[in-house]
């Protein structure tokens, strides 16, 4: 049987795939040594990525190639608008975190912002799945192994179990089940290109989420 576009996918990806659902960040949130100052770094770069990310899934809205595509990506701008904004606007209060205080705006923190919006601005519709997918599966393995940990901080908690919820694997297993629709008739040429954006947005996942200790 012909292996699916998104078991090819991870299987030429799977070194960088490995690399980030065993990067120290997520080791570190397992082992429970993931220092404050990191958490709270990375949670204002990662707040301020989902406003990129309505726009990611707005433009891979209106590429999309039938309404029910369409349907289930307004959903996901729905989840994006009022629930992920909200957990970041009621922890950065808990907190006392003050999102001015950071430099959102430096290289390597914007370098995933401005390529994954890229590849949903420039490419088609099946080009802003693939990114989307290798963000989405990736969060979606590794936070269900980390969901199982004795975590303390119940911010940290909340923000891992978010990502271990059927909701969200319902999400992740539905960008998979797109390429793979895709994949039936599309030839070698094209499931390599959509490979190579897997890879492309897995690596700028790893330095994304490398910024936070620096």
């Amino acid at each position: 049987m012909a292996q699916t576009l998104s078991e090819q996918i991870l299987d030429e990806n799977r070194q960088v795939f490995e690399a980030m659902v065993r990067h120290r960040f997520v080791e570190d949130i397992k082992a429970g040594r993931l220092p404050n100052e990191v958490f709270e770094r990375y949670l204002v770069f990662e707040g301020a990525f989902v406003d990129t990310a309505i726009a990611i899934f707005s433009y891979a809205t209106a590429k999309a190639e039938s309404i029910a595509q369409k349907r289930w990506l307004i959903g996901v701008l729905d989840a994006l608008a009022n629930q992920q904004i909200a957990y970041f606007e009621r922890t950065f209060a808990a907190r006392g975190i003050d999102p001015a205080r950071y430099d959102t705006a430096r290289e390597d923190v914007a370098a995933f912002r401005e390529g994954m919006l890229a590849i949903a601005r420039d490419g088609g519709f099946l080009d802003t799945i693939a990114a989307m997918f290798a963000a989405e599966w990736m969060y979606w393995t590794w936070s269900i192994e980390a969901n199982r940990s004795a975590i303390r901080d119940p911010l940290l908690k909340e923000w891992v179990k978010l990502h271990a919820e059927p909701e969200f694997e319902a999400q992740a297993r539905w960008l998979k089940a797109v390429l793979d629709q895709a994949g039936e008739t599309m030839g070698g040429d094209e499931r390599k290109r959509l490979s190579a954006i897997f890879g492309q947005a897995q690596r700028l996942e790893i330095g994304f989420h490398e910024a936070a200790y620096s």
